[in-house]
Formats: C-alpha cells, structure tokens, sequence
C-alpha cells in the first residue's frame, strides 16, 4: 500500500512539473479576448479620436466589410464577434476608455438573448449595458447607445429559439434608460425591420448579421445622429 502511495505521488508530482513547463496559452484564458485590439490601440495612442464604434460581431463586421466608411469618417472599430454585454463591460476600460474619444457609439445585446454565455435576464443586460454608459460619461465622453438590430433566428444557437419580441422589449429598455440618463439613442430597428420585427430582405445574409446594404442604411442613420 506504502509503495502504491509513493509510485502515484511520483506520477502526480511528474505530470504537475510537465505541466509547468508547458507554455501558457493565454488567448485559451482571454475570456473577454483583453488581447484582441492591444496592437491596433498602440496604433492610436496619443491620436485625437471621435468616435469609437464599440460591440459584437455586428460591429466587428461593419468594420471589414465597410472599412472605407470608417477611414473616410476617421471612426475606430473596437467590436467582437460573439460577445455578450458583460464581456463588453470587461473591455470597455482598454478598448474605448483609455483611447480616450469624444464619442463612442454602443450597439449591443443580442447576444446576451442568444444565450451565448447562458441564460441571462434582461434587466442584466441593460445593467452591463448601463455600467458602459456611465463610465463613459464619468470620462467625459459622450454616449450614443442603439438599438439591437431585428433577428428572429440565431444560426450559431438555435436552441435559443425566436427571441424577435424579447428584441423589441430590449429596445424599449434602452430607449426608455437612454431618455432618462440624457443619453442619445440611435434607432435603427424602424428601418432595419419589416412588419414583422424581422430583417428587411437583403438586409441581412442570415436573419441577423446585416449584408453590406444593411450597413449602408446604418451609415446614414448614424451619420446624421452624429452630424455628419
């Protein structure tokens, strides 16, 4: 028994120091990827920023499928596909804060109803959502929080089911925070949806991701809330 005990000691103490001496993987950890924009925000340190257009994959797309709208426009891309609001929240100090804007414009949520890091209730969402916002003001940078964008079916996890009607909830909630914390609130939903709630055809490739005609209705409404 007393040689059973050494002989699994020795094999435990074995496999601890093979791993030790293992190289770390840390993008594997990066639950909120903080490594994904450390290079490109060297790029812009010290720069005079307007605007940073901060969230999911809607954002980390409008960003390479559009790049001439956002180096016309002088705007930054700081989105993440697959993000929920409290992976937002986590970066929002090195991604938006510290490049130090004069505006950011935050499209999130959908997300969080796809389920993508769980179940997690609305009334969070609007508080992660929400903790964005006032960190933002607290830094003096002006805040334009938007609509989630119509999707009926989410392709990544449709055991998340039809949440179209939670969207629409969602947005009342943000409109109505946004109009009693004095914070802009851009409204894409009316031009992006038909009568059902869902994406207009041809705005979207998949129900939730707008195409490049999508994006393109996108410019016009945030230009003009933006004044441009």
């Amino acid at each position: 028994m007393k040689r059973f005990l050494i002989v699994a000691l020795a094999l435990v103490a074995s496999a601890a120091l093979h791993a030790q001496n293992q190289p770390i993987d840390y993008m594997h950890y990066d639950w909120a990827q903080m490594g994904r924009y450390v290079d490109a925000n060297k790029t812009v340190e010290g720069k005079a920023i307007d605007v940073v257009f901060y969230g999911n994959s809607i954002t980390e797309n409008w960003a390479r499928m559009r790049p001439e709208f956002f180096e016309k426009n002088g705007f930054v891309g700081r989105g993440i596909s697959g993000q929920t609001t409290v992976r937002l929240l986590a970066r929002f100090r090195q991604d938006v804060i510290e490049l130090n804007p004069r505006r950011v414009v935050i499209l999130a949520g959908i997300n969080d109803l796809a389920f993508n890091d769980g179940i997690i209730p609305m009334e969070n969402t609007l508080d992660n959502i929400q903790s964005m916002c006032e960190l933002a003001q607290l830094h003096g940078i002006k805040v334009y929080l938007c609509s989630v964008l119509p999707c009926n079916r989410f392709f990544w996890r449709p055991e998340a089911g039809d949440r179209s009607a939670d969207v629409v909830v969602l947005n009342r909630m943000l409109r109505d925070y946004a109009n009693a914390a004095g914070i802009v609130y851009v409204n894409y939903f009316p031009a992006m949806a038909n009568g059902n709630n869902i994406m207009k055809d041809g705005y979207s490739m998949d129900g939730c991701h707008p195409t490049v005609e999508g994006y393109e209705v996108m410019e016009k409404i945030i230009l003009d809330y933006l004044g441009r």
